[in-house]
């Protein structure tokens, strides 16, 4: 399956990054390890995790906005999407 890119990135240090994956992978430490690394930069981060059920094996998504100015909540769209199977690249986070 390919996923088209809808362009670059328009700003900088001010993107969303979602990552989907199976739940009850063992991805939350890896995404958190992720959001940790960027804000020991000194960059501020919004990391947030999307669970839709708890049932292991349905998609989960875990979304962190990287933005210069410290902003929390979320905002609309995501800049980046790392899917690490088939089955969460084809749901795309549609729930959020």
């Amino acid at each position: 399956m390919t996923i088209h890119a809808r362009g670059p990135i328009a700003a900088i240090n001010d993107f969303v990054v979602k990552f989907a994956n199976v739940n009850g992978s063992g991805s939350a430490s890896a995404n958190e390890l992720f959001a940790r690394s960027i804000l020991r930069m000194g960059v501020p981060v919004s990391p947030r995790n999307i669970f839709p059920s708890n049932i292991q094996g349905l998609p989960t998504w875990y979304e962190v906005r990287v933005t210069e100015q410290g902003w929390l909540g979320r905002r609309g769209g995501v800049d980046m999407l790392v899917a690490m199977n088939p089955q969460t690249c084809r749901r795309r986070g549609r729930r959020t």
